[in-house]
Order: structure tokens, then sequence, then C-alpha cells
């Protein structure tokens, strides 16, 4: 069963950051504008017509998706994108077999989604880097687990922002056998890259379901962070974590039946059911990343982003 937590307000609130963004006007227009709708409601209304298997209606959603978006579907399993029951099932729809290769060196760490990468780097003590001017600390991401908070400080992060565009299952970046996992309540706010630049702690401050795991010496964290209109998020073990009725810090099981949960190198692991982003976390002298990636890169599940030192 899942432990329900009582949360402190160190847990799940954001801290303080004193940097202030030069923003346009239309930028800060969307980000009060996030301040002040029912982020949690208009998710779940996203929600309940992204699962609508009515023909006309779920057909309507993917080919104004596709219009917009043009997602490239050469690699999906399923290309034909009026094939799929509903548009959930499209948004988050398989890949080929063959479509992402895994890195050849076993100690190399696989991309575990698609996407572009916002930051990466090191953790500064307990300091993450959010955007430009902005940072935000392990503890209100890791919503107060001191262990863990211990093991990753000084170590390694990197952010990888999902578009709607992407593919959107995640992958295990090295074999693990999962220790803890945690439900973390929090806000719905949008995770572009206006958001991150205007929001202090906005990964601190959002939904998001906390993944920690253990591999021989090596350990790793994959934070899954919720946005507006990304109030759905699941991992293989658990099935759907968010939303919940109750939105309070839940820690949610390792193991069942007397077996850890585990997951090698690039099987799947979870999704996002739309679009959002995942820091990865290591801790330090552990991994090293590869050369060249840095903000503004765009990555691909399975490619080679750093390798094990551990």
């Amino acid at each position: 069963m899942s432990d329900i937590v009582p949360s402190r307000p160190s847990e799940t609130a954001a801290a303080p950051d004193g940097a202030v963004k030069d923003l346009g006007a239309a930028a800060r227009a969307f980000i009060a504008l996030q301040h002040v709708l029912p982020q949690h409601g208009i998710s779940r209304l996203i929600h309940a017509a992204a699962r609508s298997q009515t023909p006309w209606f779920k057909n309507l959603l993917i080919q104004q998706f596709v219009r917009g978006f043009r997602p490239d579907l050469s690699d999906a399993l399923v290309t034909d994108p009026l094939k799929f029951e509903s548009f959930n099932a499209f948004f988050t729809r398989a890949l080929r077999a063959d479509a992402r290769p895994l890195p050849e060196d076993p100690l190399a760490l696989a991309c575990p989604v698609d996407g572009t990468i916002s930051e990466i780097g090191m953790i500064e003590g307990e300091r993450l880097l959010q955007a430009k001017g902005r940072h935000y600390t392990l503890d209100a991401l890791l919503a107060g687990r001191q262990p863990w908070i211990e093991r990753f400080a000084g170590g390694l992060f990197a952010t990888i922002y999902l578009a709607p565009y992407n593919y959107h299952r995640i992958h295990m970046p090295t074999a693990g056998v999962l220790r803890e996992a945690w439900y973390v309540p929090g806000r719905l706010f949008s995770v572009n890259r206006v958001t991150a630049d205007g929001v202090a702690n906005l990964f601190a401050r959002n939904e998001r379901v906390l993944c920690f795991f253990e591999d021989g010496a090596l350990q790793h964290g994959l934070a899954l962070i919720g946005a507006l209109n990304v109030g759905s998020m699941e991992t293989v073990w658990h099935g759907e974590v968010a939303p919940r009725k109750s939105r309070t810090l839940t820690r949610l099981e390792a193991a069942h039946g007397g077996s850890g949960y585990a997951a090698r190198r690039g099987e799947e692991m979870g999704r996002f059911n739309m679009g959002s982003t995942v820091i990865l976390l290591f801790p330090k002298n552990s991994i090293a990343w590869a050369e060249g990636l840095a903000s503004g890169q765009t990555v691909r599940m399975g490619q080679a982003i750093g390798r094990r030192l551990a």
C-alpha cells in the first residue's frame, strides 16, 4: 500500500529566489494568466477529452494537433494517426523496436526521452540551475527526502523539455532497481522556456513524480514534472499516478510480492499524457556528461548522453 504523508511547508513550497527576469509584456501576461487559471480543473478537462473514443471527436483532436505541431510519425509503430483509439493513445504512441538503438558501450547513459535540453551541468551544493539567473534547491525539488538530497548534493543534473510534438514515453538512462518513489502535489504551470525564465522555482512548485534507483554503486533519480494540461503522469509499475483525488505527498510502492521493481537500460519506465519535463539526477563522481551537451540542444531517446564512472 502507498503511504500518505502530511506535507510540511518546506516539502512542497518553492524556495526563495531573488532573481529578476527582464520579460516582455506578452510573456508577463502569459505567466500572470497561469497564476489565476484553475490549473488542475483545466487539466482534468483535457484529461477527459484526450481519452474520448468517439470517432469524430478524437479524429478532430488528432487532425488539429497534426496540422498545428507536425509530429514526425515515421518511426512510430503505427504511422496513421487516425488508427489510434483516442487522442491520448496517439499522443503516447509507441515507436518501432528498431527506432532508437541504444549505445554499444554498456557504460554509456542512454537519453531517457526525446526533447530539448533546458539546462545541464553540476549541482552547486544543493542548487540547480533552472534558467539564466534562476536557481532552485534539491530540498524543494525532492520534497524534503533528506537521504536522496544528501546523495545528489554536489552531483550532476540534466533537465530535458518535451515539446508537444515529441515522443512521450520515458525510458531508463541506465539499469536500476526502484528504491523509492513519491507523488508530490503542486501547481501545474507550463514548463516552456518563457515560464522557466519567469516563474521562480518552477520545477519545485509543479506537481511531480519522483523515482530513485540503484544499480550496484550507481544511484540516480528521475523527476517527472507535471505541467498545464499535463495533469496525468504514469509509471509502468504504478499505472496512472496523477491526477489524484487527494493531492497529498504520497509514498508509492517500490516492490511487489517481495521483489523490487527493476528495469534495464532503455526500458520504458513511464510516460506523460501530454508534454512536460524530465530531470535526471546523479551523485558526484558517478557519471560524466557527454562532451558538447548544452542548453538548447535537441536529444533523442537512446542516444549516448554520458558515461557511468561507478
